[in-house]
């Protein structure tokens, strides 16, 4: 068994936190927990999330098919 390089250590702990943060926020969303005002804000903050997630996920892939 290899040690994980620091850059997948990077990579799993941005895929988690991401994951986590479209969860808080889909959670905080269903029960009307954002003002008016505060939904554009968290809506982008979701879509980075999303975007990390895809990226890590892309590069998870690449590996696998290069291993």
């Amino acid at each position: 068994m290899t040690e994980k390089t620091t850059q997948e250590q990077i990579n799993e702990i941005s895929n988690r936190i991401g994951r986590s943060t479209v969860a808080v926020v889909d959670a905080i969303t269903s029960r009307g927990g954002f003002k008016g005002e505060e939904l554009s804000t968290i809506g982008q903050l979701r879509d980075q999330c999303v975007q990390v997630i895809q990226l890590v996920e892309q590069l998870q892939q690449d590996k696998a098919m290069n291993s």
